[in-house]
């Protein structure tokens, strides 16, 4: 089986538990060799964001050039885009370069509650990226601000804004349950053949940053040797989970902790 290249394009996390540093975490921890394209400097850690540097688009548009030119890519994670101009040309840079497997992770809004893309840029994933990716993976509240609703409450009305965020173009739809205050925490996964639900156990620790992160750089790392998504998801789960399971052996800030990208190994 040839090696996977893997690219993540988002924003950046100094405490090293969401964003670019910890999709490269998960590539590793999965076998995938990763590449990455930075969209904005954020300072944050534990405890939340304290500041937000974004890039010129031009350079991000350089630093995708750079990769696309030269590296084979298998496989992407896309997460926080900052703004529209920068969505704009992720778009187009997608169109050209034909990445077999495309993972959307519609970041905006920070675990702590900071805004990490502006109101205006919405639009613009919803209607220049959705249709060009595999697989998007919203919370509750992000599926609601894609389709300008009121966040889901249970997992009916769940299911019915993912099945109409497929609607809008992309080919499988994720939604991720954990805002529910069910015991267990259920994801829905809707492509055009059918919906299938997952469900795990809330695990018991409140170090779940970069959990939304984590996930998708594992689906995108894990969907080129898997048969289709559902495997895919299953597989991203049960690592994730242990992740998560394992989170408190860590000691990582005074805040909202990461998970355990490598509890396989340490």
């Amino acid at each position: 089986m040839k090696r996977i290249n893997a690219l993540t394009i988002a924003g950046t996390d100094p405490s090293g538990g969401a964003g670019i540093q910890a999709d490269l975490k998960a590539f590793s921890a999965l076998a995938a060799y990763g590449t990455s394209v930075i969209t904005a400097l954020v300072a944050q850690n534990t405890c939340g964001v304290q500041s937000v540097y974004r890039i010129e688009p031009a350079f991000v548009d350089a630093q995708l050039n750079s990769v696309l030119s030269d590296v084979r890519i298998d496989t992407a994670k896309i997460g926080m885009l900052a703004e529209t101009a920068i969505v704009q040309l992720v778009a187009h840079r997608l169109k050209q370069a034909a990445i077999p497997f495309v993972v959307l992770d519609t970041v905006m809004v920070a675990k702590s509650g900071d805004a990490l893309l502006s109101p205006d840029a919405i639009a613009s994933v919803r209607e220049l990226l959705l249709p060009q990716v595999s697989l998007i993976t919203p919370n509750l509240p992000e599926a609601a601000a894609l389709l300008e609703c009121a966040p889901a409450h249970n997992e009916e009305v769940m299911l019915k804004q993912g099945e109409a965020l497929l609607t809008l173009g992309c080919q499988a739809v994720l939604m991720k349950g954990g805002h529910l205050s069910d015991r267990e925490s259920p994801d829905w996964l809707i492509t055009r053949s059918g919906a299938e639900r997952f469900s795990a156990p809330r695990v018991n620790t409140r170090h779940t940053h970069g959990t939304g992160c984590s996930l998708s750089a594992a689906l995108a790392a894990l969907r080129p040797r898997c048969a289709d998504w559902a495997e895919t998801l299953r597989e991203a789960k049960g690592w994730l989970q242990q992740a998560l399971v394992q989170a408190d052996t860590l000691e990582v800030g005074r805040g909202i902790g990461p998970v355990h990208h490598f509890h396989r190994w340490w």
